[in-house]
């Protein structure tokens, strides 16, 4: 390389400074409290409010609604890159479940309902959910069973949904339904609000993860919902829905990176300290070089990220690559915490040591916003195979 060639620098003052709010947000609002929300399995309603005041929930959502920075990438990635150092993965995915709740609403539904749930949503007044996987569909968007049938000026909705992140105390859902006949071109995608009648959320579900963030089951009896909550043109739901899927499967990446990044330094911090034989951890060969792998990979998971995210900040399709990047980054999380948790030997099993939390977090990554499985036959279709 010539030493002319400029460095790459994908984050700027501007990014330096929201990163900065973010983290004394996290400092002062989150880890103080955090191994007590885990255990209890929720946090305070009132966290949303605080995140929305500091405008972190705005980023990357539409100026005229109450966001900023809605094409800005890479403010969104350093943020959400500080909020991941909470630990746990459970209270970012609640506390984000707006950016694949409201997405459809600002891209598609009518300029009233735009107005009437996005800002507030963004100012942490009320919370936002998506609402797609059903019982036994998993990520099989095409079979949806929920069914929303057209009598007059409302859809009757009947059916379920489970998995929804933020379920039990959101107060919008963005539903898909099928409208129509059989497949995607049948699915569209309503606004329900909680408290219609018919409608009931279910049981908090228990996880392996993820304990901050509540997890629900939906009810769909008989439940109306006005036409004017359609999210775009009935039968074309599943276009918004893919429309988000970059960003979603960017957002993966980033806390499957982090993820591994907070478990390689909690063992840099612990092999210091931790004496077998009579000498530090760190001065095992065995262990300095398996933190030297994990250190490896870590790296170039996120500076992959990085350029994916150049590529989606130029205004590029990068459906391969982020794919590539949610599988590789995962990757490298479930690696490097399971090393971690090897190298913590007996406390790395006790929930008092981050990389136990980091670990059980780590399994869902893989599988949220479409499976490892999916991802790798989403590449080998841009590939042309």
């Amino acid at each position: 390389m010539s030493s002319t060639t400029p460095f790459v620098t994908y984050f700027n003052e501007t990014h330096e400074m929201a990163r900065a709010t973010a983290r004394r947000f996290v400092e002062q609002e989150i880890k103080p409290h955090i191994a007590e929300w885990e255990e209890a399995g929720s946090f305070p309603r009132e966290l949303y409010k605080k995140a929305g005041d500091l405008g972190i929930l705005g980023i990357g959502h539409p100026e005229h609604l109450g966001g900023s920075y809605a094409d800005d990438v890479f403010m969104k990635l350093a943020v959400s890159e500080e909020l991941m150092r909470s630990t746990s993965g459970g209270l970012v995915a609640s506390l984000g479940s707006l950016d694949i709740g409201t997405p459809p609403v600002w891209r598609g539904a009518s300029p009233e309902v735009q107005q009437r749930v996005v800002p507030a949503v963004l100012a942490g007044d009320k919370i936002a959910a998506l609402a797609i996987t059903e019982p036994g569909g998993g990520s099989d968007v095409a079979n949806l069973k929920t069914r929303a049938v057209r009598d007059g000026d409302h859809y009757v909705v009947n059916g379920s949904k489970t998995f929804i992140t933020s379920g039990v105390r959101a107060d919008y859902y963005t539903v898909a339904v099928r409208t129509g006949g059989e497949g995607y071109a049948g699915v569209s995608l309503l606004l329900i609000e909680k408290g219609t009648p018919g409608f009931s959320v279910g049981r908090n579900l228990k996880k392996m993860g993820w304990w901050a963030s509540d997890t629900a089951e939906l009810f769909f009896e008989d439940v109306r919902v006005p036409v004017g909550n359609l999210i775009g043109p009935e039968n074309a739901g599943f276009m918004l829905i893919m429309a988000n899927f970059q960003a979603e499967r960017l957002a993966l990446a980033v806390m499957a990176y982090m993820t591994a990044q907070m478990a390689l330094e909690a063992c840099m911090d612990y092999v210091k300290d931790r004496i077998t034989f009579g000498k530090p951890l760190s001065k095992h060969q065995v262990i300095r070089h398996k933190l030297a792998e994990m250190a490896t990979k870590v790296d170039v998971a996120r500076e992959y990220a990085y350029r994916v995210a150049a590529r989606m900040q130029a205004g590029k399709s990068a459906i391969q690559e982020v794919s590539m990047a949610k599988n590789f980054a995962t990757d490298v999380a479930d690696e490097v915490t399971y090393e971690a948790v090897q190298i913590f030997g007996g406390m790395g099993y006790m929930r008092e040591s981050v990389v136990e939390r980091l670990y059980r977090d780590n399994r869902i990554l893989s599988i949220g916003g479409g499976t490892h499985e999916i991802m790798n036959e989403i590449i080998s279709k841009q590939m042309g195979l």
